[in-house]
């Protein structure tokens, strides 16, 4: 295996609940679901532990059915900022062994080592090195696959769990793949595996004895990419640490705990939905051109609409109010709102030159600016909900933003 490429997947095992369990001693060996509030419409497990797992609980799985099948779950809220932080970390830990750490969802990550063995030891050791370092260091436990290849590395991170390395070999790759269900094969959804089944295919190694005409003829050109995949003859590389893949919009979307009722309500909803905006077009140093907005009314139905903004900006205000004239411009209230989702689009790098126009005022423009980047500071350092706009206090209707009180400092005491 050796010979040529080395290339490592490491997943974080049940990592939002692993993180839970590793801040707060009381929940460990406990089974514990990390889910999205029981208020939402929308309340579902986003992770469990592997004694939650063990009991029957699924991601994926509504609350209330979480609870009658395992009546000793704790259930416990999401904290997205920790699990970013120890995704971070994990990744500080992997890039002591090779600047090529390609990312793939806040936990787990592809490696490519094959520069790194005469200092670090072979692929397997490597692999032990990072999962014990994981474990002492920051207190959770990787699965990791050792391969030639990223579809086989990813392939082996999942074939054993919590806390365990798997070697994929050019030499007996096919006794350890082919006979496992083409499912497991990365990039094999439910559809295309209901589609490999209807044509007699239900294993990777069915794949590959189908062939390559068939599985073009039926799939396209991803029936070719699988093809090869299943072959061992995938060739994609790593990407090194400095790769970013293009951004071509950014989000924020959300079903509210009520039906949003007047203009008001939309109003402070998209202003919400657009302070995240701002902040993550910060963060990719992207500036935004325009603004799309999707609404889906209480009766399902859902409308998109977009429009330009004539200048690129950051500002969540300058999105939120161009989100709010498409609102008002395209919904006529025959029901009440369900869902909305505010996203900029039309992304071009902040540093990029552009020309001022005759309408714009580069000194309030510049005012505006300092101002905002005033208040990210104040919320990096804070906090998220250190700072807000006073329009936003009460009850906003969504998840996890409920009634904000302000507390005054005492000045006389008795």
């Amino acid at each position: 295996m050796e010979r040529g490429r080395v290339i490592l997947h490491s997943d974080l095992n049940a990592f939002y609940a692993s993180v839970e369990m590793m801040l707060n001693p009381f929940l460990r060996g406990r089974a514990v679901a990390v889910c999205g509030s029981t208020e939402d419409r929308h309340g579902i497990v986003l992770a469990k532990s592997e004694a939650a797992k063990k009991a029957g609980i699924k991601t994926g799985m509504v609350n209330w059915q979480a609870r009658q099948r395992c009546p000793g779950l704790i259930i416990v809220p999401p904290r997205y900022e920790q699990y970013l932080k120890y995704s971070r970390l994990a990744r500080d830990i992997y890039r002591r062994y090779t600047d090529r750490v390609e990312p793939f969802g806040m936990d787990e990550c592809w490696l490519d080592v094959s520069g790194s063995r005469r200092l670090k030891g072979s692929g397997a050791e490597i692999a032990e090195h990072i999962r014990s370092t994981v474990r002492e260091e920051l207190g959770l436990t990787v699965s990791i696959g050792v391969s030639f290849n990223k579809v086989f590395a990813k392939l082996g991170s999942d074939m054993k769990k919590p806390d365990a390395i798997t070697v994929i070999g050019e030499d007996d790759f096919r006794e350890k793949v082919w006979g496992l269900p083409a499912g497991e094969l990365i990039y094999v959804g439910r559809a295309t595996e209901q589609r490999l089944a209807d044509c007699g295919v239900r294993t990777i190694g069915g794949i590959v004895k189908l062939g390559r005409e068939l599985m073009q003829s039926h799939f396209g050109k991803n029936g070719v990419q699988l093809w090869l995949a299943a072959g061992g003859q995938d060739t994609s590389r790593v990407m090194d640490d400095e790769y970013q893949s293009p951004v071509k919009s950014i989000g924020h979307g959300i079903t509210c705990r009520a039906d949003l009722e007047n203009l008001e309500e939309v109003w402070k909803v998209i202003l919400e939905l657009s302070q995240d905006i701002g902040h993550r077009l910060r963060i990719h140093r992207l500036q935004a051109q325009g603004v799309q907005l999707t609404v889906k009314n209480n009766l399902l139905h859902y409308r998109q609409h977009q429009a330009g903004l004539g200048f690129r900006t950051q500002s969540p205000m300058a999105i939120a109010l161009k989100a709010r004239a498409l609102f008002e411009e395209n919904y006529l209230w025959q029901v009440p709102v369900r869902a909305l989702t505010v996203r900029a689009i039309y992304l071009l790098p902040e540093d990029l030159p552009r020309q001022l126009s005759f309408f714009e005022d580069p000194v309030q423009g510049d005012k505006q600016k300092r101002l905002e980047e005033t208040i990210e500071g104040l919320r990096d350092r804070f906090g998220k909900r250190s700072v807000f706009n006073a329009v936003l206090m009460g009850d906003l209707k969504m998840a996890g933003c409920g009634v904000h009180e302000v507390i005054m400092p005492g000045i006389m005491s008795r």
